[in-house]
């Protein structure tokens, strides 16, 4: 038997994450961006199958248009091509487990979807207590640096008035807004 020594109260395992790269071994590209904040968004297509996309910009125009940085391999992409559409919805804070989830990051058993409410759309399924998604038409994709350029235009809104603060991504950690 190993003698196991207890942690005290407050203390933690610990400080920051022991699987990250060290700032001085990232890509000085990686590291601008991630000085950037970023919006933290779910994508979701029919079959269902989503992702979390934090690299997406919203064009406003007529009609409007949606791009976003996917992983070609993920089973998103495979989706929404085949499709030809998908789903935006922006995250709020609360949201990480979800987030981590689609992003890989955190177990899912019984699969992506499985444990919380959904709301079925046209586009695919989206959290059911997200009052703001957008349904999208893929127009096109190409390669763009080592992900995938997704354009889609916007086809249906859906707008809460809650003003919900949204849940970004800055510096490799959560943040929220500070109102």
């Amino acid at each position: 038997m190993f003698p196991v020594k207890p942690v005290e109260p407050g203390a933690h395992i610990h400080s920051s994450d022991p699987f990250a790269t060290p700032e001085p071994d990232k890509s000085a590209v990686r590291r601008l961006r991630g000085r950037l904040a970023a919006p933290v968004t779910l994508w979701t297509a029919p079959g269902p199958a989503g992702l979390t996309v934090s690299s997406m910009l919203v064009a406003d125009g007529s009609p409007g248009r949606v791009l976003g940085l996917v992983d070609e391999e993920s089973e998103f992409w495979d989706a929404a091509a085949v499709a030809g559409r998908f789903a935006v919805t922006p995250l709020r804070p609360g949201d990480q487990q979800l987030a981590d989830r689609f992003a890989g990051l955190m177990p899912a058993p019984g699969g992506l979807f499985a444990g919380d409410g959904w709301a079925d759309t046209d586009y695919g399924k989206v959290p059911a207590g997200a009052g703001t998604w957008a349904g999208c038409r893929l127009d096109g994709h190409r390669p763009y640096g080592w992900g995938l350029l997704v354009e889609a235009t916007i086809e249906e809104i859906r707008l809460d008035d809650g003003g919900l603060a949204p849940l970004l991504h800055f510096r490799g950690r959560y943040r929220a807004l500070d109102r």
